[in-house]
């Protein structure tokens, strides 16, 4: 399997569910994207993202739900519990699955000094990226929030930002791009009203107050609930962990009475999080969470590469409709493009390949993993089509809309293998432009790839054909149809 990154934007945004809804689907625009979770709060005014993609499409999955919220908010007109400073307030990639914090750190390089240049938003590097030391601390780099920014940035020499322009954008304020570890967020509600007991109690508990280490607490104010919050952010849960934190609380809860009316985990956390929280709850003894939890053996052996091929060629075995055909065929073009990349990376390492050959082979390795991240979300995609053509068609034959409906499903249908043709082809006329490059190790893995892409090419035509057949546009049907047969001749080679 391939690198994925974790990333987790925040939005100030939390309340209008189809802005909420449009920047999601920003982010599923992306080849590779999987959206993990999706958190709203009305009254943080907030939105947390969860998506992991791969390596090669994460800084673009970042700009383009950065894009999108910029063109949807304005912090002129935005009141929440949560402090803020942009529409796209912070932006963090997290390693996960073999990638590592150096990767997510060129990441938010290469992200933020695009939203700077592209969309005039300044920004921040933190964290792990950050370049200054002042930086590191989200909450000095959001200091002041949009307002008060707006009245430093230009003139403290203290708020130059990494990149782009040294002035507030006027509605999408300014923002936090930045490299981390994994955090937990977690919110701690009281039985009370009373703020002031709420923002010593904050204060007191928090790393800057003199408090836990690698921990962020703020007190909120709950309208909608009439009762105060406990925010808080750990960010390292194995130096302070979440029963240490309650546990430090209750010292303050108890001598008043307040009660706990309830805690609130944001977006997703680790296992090892809440398996550390029961363990010492419980006070376990000599539990090893390698070998005495089953989800975690069990993950384990699936997550090898021989398990997971098993469950999708099981999946094709069975008779439901999906995964079929058009799935296969996504899947057997990221394969070419896997092996592919394997093979022009072992020829990068050949002693005899000259040095001005290297920059086009590694050129091309890069490109060929652009587009196994873009067929891989294909595989995806297909089903997701049928499904789309399944609900259109168990609409009551009645209904005015059926019809129409279902003919854009079939469109739709046809589509995506369309997209899985284009993507082939052109991976495979790249690797073809290599054929005299590779190294005579590899030549047999890089015929291989050819060979996998071709198979994704006529399988993907032939789900473009069947779908064709059933739209009432003729003449669109006829034109993607001699498009893949087009991508069918140019991958005879």
């Amino acid at each position: 399997m391939g690198k994925f990154v974790e990333c987790v934007p925040n939005f100030s945004e939390g309340r209008d569910l189809d802005k909420i809804n449009r920047i999601v689907d920003a982010a599923r625009s992306v080849p590779g994207v999987l959206v993990l979770d999706v958190e709203k709060d009305a009254d943080h005014n907030r939105t947390v993202l969860t998506f992991i993609a791969p390596l090669e499409t994460a800084a673009e999955a970042m700009f383009a739900v950065t894009k999108k919220a910029a063109g949807l908010i304005d912090l002129n007109h935005h009141k929440g519990e949560h402090p803020r400073m942009g529409a796209t307030d912070v932006a963090p990639f997290i390693p996960i699955m073999d990638s590592t914090l150096e990767e997510c750190v060129k990441l938010a390089e290469i992200a933020g000094e695009r939203i700077g240049r592209e969309l005039n938003i300044p920004v921040y590097l933190y964290d792990k990226a950050a370049r200054n030391e002042n930086r590191r601390d989200l909450a000095k780099v959001r200091k002041g929030q949009f307002e008060g920014l707006r009245e430093e940035i230009g003139k403290n020499p203290d708020r130059v930002p990494d990149f782009g322009p040294n002035r507030i954008h006027p509605t999408a304020g300014a923002m936090a791009v930045g490299a981390r570890n994994q955090i937990v967020n977690f919110n701690v509600n009281l039985a009370t009203t009373d703020m002031a007991f709420a923002k010593v109690l904050a204060r007191k508990i928090r790393t800057s107050g003199g408090g836990l280490p690698s921990l962020r607490a703020k007190e909120i104010f709950l309208e909608s609930r009439g009762q105060v919050q406990i925010s808080t952010v750990l960010t390292d849960y194995r130096t302070t962990s979440v029963k240490r934190v309650m546990d430090e609380m209750a010292k303050d809860l108890a001598p008043k009475n307040i009660a706990i009316t309830g805690t609130e985990l944001i977006g997703l956390t680790t296992q090892e999080a809440i398996t550390d929280y029961a363990v010492e709850a419980l006070n376990v003894k000599d539990f090893s969470k390698d070998t005495q939890v089953l989800e975690t053996k069990l993950l384990k052996l699936l997550s090898s590469w021989q398990a997971g091929a098993g469950l999708f060629v099981d999946a094709l075995a069975n008779t439901e409709p999906t995964p079929g055909g058009g799935s296969a065929g996504a899947v057997s073009g990221a394969m070419g493009c896997a092996l592919g990349q394997m093979a022009l990376g072992i020829t990068l390492r050949g002693k005899k390949l000259e040095e001005s050959k290297k920059p086009v082979i590694n050129a091309r390795r890069e490109k060929l993993g652009e587009y196994k991240a873009a067929l891989q979300n294909c595989v995806s995609e297909d089903s997701a089509s049928f499904n789309v053509f399944m609900a259109a068609l168990k609409l009551p034959k009645d209904n005015p809309e059926r019809k129409a409906k279902m003919q854009a499903a079939l469109k739709y249908a046809a589509e995506v293998p369309l997209n899985t043709a284009r993507l082939s082809a052109e991976a495979l006329a790249g690797l073809v432009a290599c054929a005299d490059l590779v190294s005579a190790q590899v030549v047999s893995d890089y015929r291989s790839a050819r060979y996998l892409l071709q198979a994704a090419i006529r399988c993907a035509a032939e789900n473009v054909f069947i779908n064709a057949e059933g739209l009432e546009d003729k003449v669109y049907g006829k034109k993607i149809v001699e498009e893949v047969k087009g991508y069918v001749t140019a991958g005879d080679v």
